[in-house]
């Protein structure tokens, strides 16, 4: 059984300042909040499109969630689903793999084929509105 993968969205720019000191301490709405955002591989497509619509040069970030011990939380958040919290920094050692996620003509990011799609996008890829 191969471990469960984890994944934030951070800034091209404040990943490299963080090859220095080993240490990626979030963005300025995790520092904020107190933790470093995470989600699953089958909720960060809905997270990019919900926070970070049309933001770009991000870099996909994944982590086994069991090697980031008790400082990963899962906490209820959106709808009560169960979100990965990290209190405390990331030290980049950790990281499995740091890849581009490049915003697709419609706006919305293009995620690598094993992260599931957004399953409320309506036509070309826009979100549904009531």
């Amino acid at each position: 059984m191969s471990e469960q993968l984890i994944f934030h969205m951070c800034k091209r720019h404040d990943w490299q300042a963080a090859q220095g000191p080993g240490q990626y301490l979030g963005s300025g709405d995790d520092l904020a909040d107190g933790f470093m955002h995470f989600s699953t591989a089958e909720q960060v497509a809905e997270s990019a499109a919900l926070h970070r619509s049309g933001v770009t040069d991000l870099l996909l970030i994944a982590v086994a969630a069991d090697s980031l011990g008790e400082a990963l939380k899962w906490e209820p958040a959106r709808g009560g689903q169960l979100f990965p919290h990290l209190y405390g920094g990331l030290d980049v050692s950790k990281v499995v793999s740091a890849r581009d996620l490049p915003v697709g003509a419609d706006g919305f990011h293009v995620f690598p084929d094993e992260i599931p799609s957004w399953p409320h996008r309506g036509v070309g890829g826009r979100p549904e509105h009531d």
